[in-house]
């Protein structure tokens, strides 16, 4: 086994999330992925995972993509939920709309949320309001993500809105998920004080991505794995068989966690 350097981004917003720019069609992702040398995304639309399909026709295998979505839960906290396959991420979408509101969306305010194939032909439209909160708690999200198998990561824990932190407080030991993530303009001296609170916490650094020249290495993670996928990914968070995170906001030194998440 031999373990190498890939970067990862498990943050990135398409056209479909009412807040994503025009830009973000998937060649253009793709083309932007490829150029910045990053091996694997994961696109996580907010509590939507329709295109998917399009940016992963779209790489051919380069990048990886994975699926996933970013979940608003009913306290209005983002979670990130990235899972092994298509299938996982449409069940959980199907479970989590259940009890989305039937809030219309209107474009002239929020945005366009456009369903497309990998060429950018729009194919649909999403008449729901996108970047609402879904009916369920963070546990309650956490705890069916993760039943199918899903990475569970509380997104930008920093910001003073739509973060655990923001809104309920310190995260409990107790909560369950794999990563905490940070945002890229975190400082060396900011992150020092998260790793303090949370000695225990993988934390990563994700683009976040709603246009394309956010799109680099400076704001995401590498990741010492064998190969760039969903498994591989899964066990450098749980710092596994070997796999590990490197620090973003480090000299280069990895993360192997003493029990999985």
């Amino acid at each position: 086994m031999t373990l190498s350097p890939f970067w990862v981004d498990l943050h990135l917003h398409t056209v479909l999330s009412p807040c994503g720019e025009l830009e973000m069609g998937a060649p253009e992702i793709v083309e932007a992925y490829r150029k910045a040398g990053i091996a694997l995304c994961a696109v996580t639309d907010h509590n939507a995972s329709d295109n998917v399909n399009a940016v992963a026709g779209a790489a051919e295998g380069s990048p990886v993509v994975l699926p996933g979505m970013e979940v608003q839960t009913a306290e209005d906290i983002h979670i990130v939920v990235i899972f092994p396959g298509l299938s996982q991420a449409g069940d959980f979408q199907r479970w989590l709309w259940k009890k989305m509101p039937p809030v219309a969306n209107r474009p002239e305010i929020f945005g366009d949320q456009l369903i497309i194939n990998k060429d950018n032909g729009i194919t649909g439209e999403q008449e729901i309001l996108l970047v609402q909160g879904a009916g369920y708690s963070a546990d309650e999200t956490a705890e069916e993500a993760r039943s199918r198998g899903g990475l569970v990561i509380l997104a930008h824990l920093d910001r003073p809105s739509f973060s655990y932190e923001a809104v309920l407080g310190p995260v409990p030991d107790e909560f369950p998920c794999h990563a905490l993530e940070l945002s890229p303009a975190v400082s060396h001296s900011e992150f020092s004080g998260w790793r303090e609170r949370y000695p225990d916490r993988v934390f990563i650094r994700s683009s976040d991505s709603h246009r394309l020249s956010t799109i680099s290495k400076d704001r995401c993670t590498a990741m010492m794995i064998e190969s760039p996928c969903f498994r591989e990914v899964e066990l450098a968070l749980l710092g596994q068989e070997g796999r590990s995170v490197v620090c973003p906001w480090g000299d280069g030194a990895v993360w192997r966690r003493s029990s999985s998440a």
